[in-house]
């Protein structure tokens, strides 16, 4: 376990009394209530210093009010030191306003437009998206990419089009994991990361396993490669609490991470686990 206290770049929390998550009613493990308070119960003996709130996909129509309600949890919690929010990209030049408001907030460093949930394989690629995507960088705000494998390739069309775009891939792209696949995700990520534009984030691995049977060696291979397409400097831990006690406890996620960066110096670990994440989301 790291000696030091970490930066966790994925943090979800829900109140289910104030916001509305349609896609909490198909999964019943989660479907309650995920405060601060839970989540620092859930750290156990691992000390996080500092947590970035990603999007949680409350109903669109609320985004800024989630935004608005983690600003209040940070109050009482100062460790959040970032917010990534949603924002409707996908307007085009229309998004303008929404994006205004939320860098208003001091909080807000980054946008996140779920992916991975529609339909069309190839609407990150759509021109109205791209040109969304396009204004983040005059309102100061980076782009969580949160995809499955098989939108590598439209995703590596997106952030051509957006050099002054800063992403970063969230869940490692979400290989299959479970299948023990690992091609054609191994060459879409060697490209993906030929841009040095984007980071990739070292989380999420664990719910693309089997929930229940999932070792480390199940997740060695991604992680090395990962490492291997990345490098030390673009690469940071991320809890995904809660979504991740689907299969795992968070200590159990930070030691196996830490396990597979065993070979790692001191200075490289606390990149991976501080450094990184405090340069890309600013914190």
């Amino acid at each position: 376990m790291p000696n030091f206290p970490l930066v966790d770049t994925h943090l979800h929390l829900w109140d289910l009394g104030r916001l509305r998550y349609p896609w909490l009613a198909g999964v019943p493990l989660l479907n309650r209530n995920h405060l601060i308070e839970d989540y620092r119960r859930a750290c156990g003996p691992v000390p996080v210093a500092k947590m970035v709130f990603l999007q949680c996909e409350c109903d669109s129509a609320q985004s800024l009010a989630e935004a608005d309600w983690v600003t209040e949890v940070a109050r009482v919690d100062p460790r959040i030191r970032g917010i990534v929010a949603q924002a409707p990209l996908e307007k085009g030049a229309a998004a303008e306003a929404d994006l205004a408001r939320l860098a208003a907030n001091p909080l807000v460093k980054g946008i996140r437009r779920l992916i991975q949930s529609e339909a069309d394989d190839a609407f990150c690629v759509r021109p109205d998206f791209v040109r969304g995507v396009q204004l983040l960088p005059a309102h100061g705000l980076s782009f969580d990419l949160c995809i499955f494998h098989r939108h590598l390739g439209n995703t590596i069309q997106l952030v051509r089009q957006c050099p002054d775009v800063r992403f970063i891939l969230d869940h490692i792209g979400k290989p299959d994991i479970k299948s023990g696949l690992l091609d054609p995700w191994r060459a879409g990520l060697r490209d993906l990361a030929a841009l040095p534009n984007v980071w990739c984030k070292l989380s999420g691995l664990v719910t693309e396993a089997d929930f229940e049977k999932w070792t480390a060696a199940d997740l060695r291979p991604y992680l090395d490669h990962v490492v291997d397409c990345f490098g030390m400097d673009r690469v940071m831990f991320g809890g995904d609490w809660p979504v991740s006690t689907q299969a795992s406890d968070f200590p159990r996620w930070v030691a196996t991470l830490d396990e597979a960066l065993r070979g790692c110096s001191p200075d490289e670990l606390h990149q991976v686990f501080v450094r990184n994440a405090e340069a890309f989301y600013r914190v």
